[in-house]
């Protein structure tokens, strides 16, 4: 009876959870032979129950052993690795015409094809939803990256259920599914211990994950899980790199796959942090790049552009859009300002080779397994252009440039040239770098109405499949085709039901028909495609392009936008423009008027509207969280690790941090709470017995209260006070350290944090986990040697205004003489 029960509740699982109809011909072995597979067709419809192999009341003389069937991919079904890469747009990589060597994408080139009018969404997030489940970012609900979502159906970062993800639909077919890298598709408020796990990778059908949750990391020390479990893998070894640790760890688990299962297709989602900022890449591979970037960024433009007509990868009529009057051109700059923007482009640019480096040695495990002839390999070379959020002058702490610090003076920079990409840095190069890595075209990551924000370098080799290696392609393609293109290659149907629930439509079309040579010039089946970020819209319809014209640089935070229904139009012929060089709109005001209708169209269709131009209304925009409308929150022992989305926050608000602790025989020392690192944040701890709190403002500066006696053994309260000088962004205050009811310090603190906090790091009690607030102070994890009873935190309301807000302060300051 129990052998029975057992294998009713597998068939249970079989018939409620597998896709659909098992026929005759679909089983491989018989059902109720050890054993047994079974292939499941794409149709979704709910299957009958599967018969059981023996009878009710049989006895165990009389019964048949009986197993349910696994599920296995079709016959033939290829092994799958999808790579992406971070922030790199069409210019960089050498595959498509850039200066950086990257041997690795090269490699998929030579043995596969090349296409030259594929596009991505223009920033992270979305892009990634995109790319896992075939449908339309906004369909998705990520409209915007997570940390700016809002309630919109378009812009919630949530994916239902019935949006499954390639993983899902590949796991249900019997595929290993695996994530490795990147993730940023889970609210920042789902990053703890309580989940909620559905928009992790478990709940969207990987089995495996090993990554960073949110949009970027530490390199140095990242933060970094195993499925849920945060892990700290660089402790003990002070060359860890993360880009090396993930590449190590993808082979690692292939080869336990192997092992497991030698025959199990596998799909591997391997997405690297390069090259998003910080860009920190082992000091061996910036010295390969020494003085590679002293030309400058218009020569290197105009040598990237040369390459790529002789590549082949941009039509030989294409002409190269003019340099921008808001960048500096090279000539134009000190010496002092040449020697800082090429070591930073020197930075970037190992980082990218050490990225493909690392990316080459997965392929290479491949290879060694004897399985590269069965493997579709996809090579996405950036999610979105390449960034532009170092500011016009690049920055050694990327966080500066978050909290709208954009002027950090060269001088002060030059400081950290021997250190550029060291842990000692958080680096982002200037904005004329990122616009020349995306030659040829004009603008770059975030503006997604133009080419240098949403074009990417594409390669996919599939050997014997692909009958044209090395062939180029120029079809028009968007990052919703590459799941049709997976699901075509593994001769799966795109799922109706998934887990029961039925799904929305895959959006994008299968780029399959490409790999054959007799269809090298055969028309692209991507008729029709919207582009939309931060009310910046392009619309596509076979070979024309509308689009609107960015007011001005993302770089430029908070400045003036037009209303959304004024921002000027632009017209292209792509057939004939392949770089948005020659705007029609002016000649053609019918096609214009008949394509801005079509992105309407479109945007109502895909939950685009209602659009919104500024990013300063979604960062405060109010978000599900567990701690909503929380403001005490208190914590007993130690507990380390917790999510900046599940921390109380201390930005634009006055503050009390109260803690009860026991101070042991000999003397205290260590973290009682910190919050944040070596680039930014706080901390209370212990010194030599002397209580000390210390706020670090994104490391420009470092304001400390110590107290100057040591603290006897025993029970002790030592609360810190901050009173903000709101309202406003960012403002000073007034802090103030006490020890069992008397005043042991006091100090005027000039400048606070007003928008993001360091979020790779995490909020730690008793100890300190990442990088310290305070070097000179102490090392981590500098555990405290204490009792923590209790810690408290008091937060008052917070103290905002608008952009808006402060001018009309400004200007009745102004008027009044105050």
């Amino acid at each position: 009876m129990f052998k029975f029960l057992k294998a009713l509740r597998l068939g249970l699982i079989v018939t409620t959870v597998l896709p659909a109809v098992a026929s005759a011909q679909d089983v491989n072995g018989t059902l109720g032979s050890a054993g047994a597979t079974m292939t499941i067709p794409g149709d979704r419809v709910p299957p009958p129950p599967m018969k059981f192999g023996g009878k009710i009341g049989d006895t165990a003389e009389t019964s048949k052993p009986w197993w349910a069937p696994r599920i296995v991919p079709p016959k033939g079904a290829p092994n799958i690795l999808l790579i992406m890469t971070d922030d790199q747009g069409y210019g960089v990589s050498g595959t498509f015409g850039g200066v950086i060597p990257t041997p690795a994408s090269d490699s998929v080139a030579a043995s596969g094809l090349r296409y030259t009018e594929f596009n991505s969404t223009a920033l992270c997030s979305p892009t990634r939803s995109a790319l896992i489940t075939g449908r339309n970012h906004h369909e998705n609900g990520f409209g915007v990256i997570a940390e700016l979502s809002t309630g919109y159906p378009g812009y919630d970062s949530y994916m239902g259920e019935d949006d499954a993800t390639i993983g899902e639909i590949l796991k249900e077919h019997g595929y290993s599914t695996t994530w490795i890298g990147k993730d940023h598709n889970i609210p920042s408020s789902a990053y703890g211990a309580a989940g909620p796990y559905e928009q992790w990778p478990s709940g969207m059908g990987f089995q495996y994950y090993y990554g960073f949750p949110g949009g970027e990391t530490d390199q140095w020390t990242p933060y970094l899980f195993k499925d849920h479990t945060q892990v700290f893998p660089w402790i003990g070894k002070p060359d860890y790199n993360l880009s090396t640790d993930l590449a190590n760890e993808a082979i690692n688990h292939m080869r336990e796959l192997k092992a497991a299962d030698p025959e199990q297709p596998f799909f591997l989602y391997y997405v690297p942090g390069g090259t998003h900022s910080p860009h920190q890449p082992p000091q061996e591979w910036i010295d390969k790049f020494h003085g590679k970037f002293d030309m400058g960024w218009n020569a290197l433009r105009d040598q990237i552009f040369d390459n790529q007509k002789r590549l082949g990868v941009i039509p030989q009529n294409a002409k190269l859009t003019p340099w921008p009057d808001s960048l500096p051109t090279w000539d134009s700059l000190s010496p002092d300002e040449k020697k800082l923007y090429a070591r930073q482009a020197e930075v970037f640019a190992a980082y990218a080779a050490y990225t493909d480096y690392e990316i080459g040695r997965v392929i290479q495990e491949v290879k060694d397994e004897g399985k590269l002839d069965n493997t579709l390999i996809i090579y996405m070379i950036g999610d979105n252009g390449t960034s532009p959020e170092g500011t016009l002058r690049g920055t050694p702490n990327q966080w500066t440039a978050y909290n709208g610090i954009l002027d950090i003076p060269v001088k002060d920079q030059l400081k950290y040239y021997d250190a550029w990409g060291s842990s000692a840095t958080y680096p982002h190069m200037a904005v004329a770098w990122s616009w020349a890595f995306d030659t040829p075209f004009k603008w770059t990551k975030q503006i997604a109405s133009h080419f240098g924000g949403t074009r990417q370098g594409l390669a996919i080799s599939w050997p014997g499949h692909i009958d044209d290696p090395g062939g180029i392609r120029n079809q028009f393609h968007h990052v919703i085709d590459i799941v049709p293109t997976i699901l075509e290659a593994a001769k799966i149907k795109a799922p109706t039901y998934v887990n029961g629930i039925k799904q929305k439509p895959i959006e994008g079309v299968s780029m399959a028909y490409t790999f054959s040579k007799a269809n090298a010039d055969a028309p692209s089946t991507h008729k029709v495609q919207y582009f939309e970020m931060i009310a910046n819209r392009g619309i596509y319809k076979d070979g024309w392009y509308a689009n609107t014209t960015p007011p001005h640089g993302p770089w430029i935070l908070n400045a003036p936008l037009p209303p959304i229904d004024q921002y000027k139009w632009e017209l292209y012929n792509l057939k004939d423009d392949y770089t948005q060089y020659n705007d029609l709109s002016a000649q053609m005001p019918g096609k214009l008027k008949e394509m801005q209708a079509l992105f309407l169209s479109e945007a109502k269709k895909y939950n685009v509207l209602p659009l919104q131009n500024t990013t300063f209304d979604r960062a405060i925009s109010p978000r599900p969280s567990p701690l909503a409308g929380k403001s005490v929150y208190s914590y007993q022992g130690m507990v380390t690790g917790i999510p900046d989305g599940n921390s109380p926050s201390i930005l634009d608000r006055s503050y009390k941090i109260t803690a009860d602790i026991e101070v042991p025989q000999g003397g205290g020392d260590g973290i009682i709470v910190t919050e944040g690192g070596r680039f930014g944040g706080y901390g209370l701890y212990l010194l030599k017995g002397k209580p000390v709190f210390l706020y670090n403002f994104l490391a420009l500066e470092r304001s400390r209260l110590a107290g100057d006696d040591v603290l006897t053994p025993g029970k002790h309260t030592i609360v810190y006070d901050f009173v903000y000088d709101g309202p406003g962004l960012g403002k000073g205050g007034k802090g103030t350290l006490a020890v069992d009811g008397k005043t042991v310090a006091t100090l005027a603190i000039p400048h606070t944090v007003p928008l993001l906090s360091v979020a790779d790091e995490s909020f730690d009690v008793g100890a300190d986990t990442r990088t310290g607030v305070n070097d000179a102070d102490y090392q981590v994890p500098f555990g405290f040697n204490g009792k923590i009873d209790n810690v408290t935190f008091d937060l008052g309301p917070m103290q905002i205004m608008s952009p808006e807000d402060a001018m009309k302060m400004k200007k009745a300051k102004a008027e009044s003489g105050d």
